[in-house]
């Protein structure tokens, strides 16, 4: 059982872990409490939002739309890796899921085929909505994964989950039937809970190092022989020339 950080507590976790974060206007009210429950949570979410254009998709996702009233998510993760902060508490990003899923989330154990629309996610899981068409073919800049794997294990982290696998973090498609999110983002969730585990290794503000250039060996010295076999040669080419 897991209650939901506080507002405070779940930015100060995604600063610690160097992301990089824009707060709405009155993100950290802005909810569907009134609509049901919120916690305890289990995990966290990630989707994509099928927009384009970061300023609309952020007001989307904070305000919703008549069939499905915002916020969408606690969220934005821009192209750019920047994450717009739109709302706080129980939100419309899960839907209905399987609970078979749910169970292996909080065991950390390995996710079973989601078969089932019967269990509220809404109230179980801190979503993150991604910045993407999902058609895969809309890339996926390194920032915005980065921002993904940090957000991510910024929540583990806080939470203390992540102990006993690394099942934390899901993707809508692995929670919903008929869900595709996020489509085509590189090494698929599999590639973002690994990463995230990495994290998990080292401090919140770690960074990889990023990869050294290849460095030339210097060159050998010439042998003795070498030295005077060159030395015999100049010789000759020498006495060519004045003879």
């Amino acid at each position: 059982m897991a209650a939901p950080l506080s507002a405070a507590a779940f930015l100060a976790a995604l600063r610690a872990e160097g992301v990089k974060v824009v707060e709405t206007s009155g993100w950290r009210t802005h909810n569907r409490n009134t609509k049901g429950a919120w916690g305890p949570v289990h995990g966290l979410m990630i989707h994509h939002t099928v927009t384009k254009g970061t300023a609309s998709t952020v007001r989307i996702c904070r305000d919703g739309y008549a069939a499905l009233p915002g916020p969408l998510c606690h969220g934005v993760i821009a192209k750019d890796g920047t994450v717009h902060l739109v709302g706080y508490g129980r939100a419309n990003h899960a839907g209905l899921g399987d609970d078979d899923v749910l169970r292996a989330v909080i065991a950390e154990k390995a996710l079973p085929a989601d078969n089932e629309a019967n269990t509220d996610g809404n109230r179980h899981f801190y979503g993150f909505e991604c910045e993407n068409l999902g058609d895969g073919k809309d890339p996926w800049p390194a920032a915005q994964r980065d921002a993904i794997v940090r957000a991510s294990a910024a929540l583990v982290r806080a939470h203390g989950w992540g102990k006993d696998g690394d099942t934390s973090v899901i993707g809508h498609s692995e929670w919903q039937p008929g869900k595709i999110d996020p489509k085509g983002i590189s090494g698929g969730m599999a590639g973002i809970r690994a990463d995230a585990a990495e994290r998990l290794k080292h401090s919140a503000g770690w960074s990889p190092s990023a990869p050294k250039p290849p460095t030339t060996p210097a060159p050998k010295p010439p042998t003795d022989t070498e030295r005077i076999t060159a030395l015999e040669k100049r010789v000759t080419a020498l006495e060519k020339r004045t003879s």
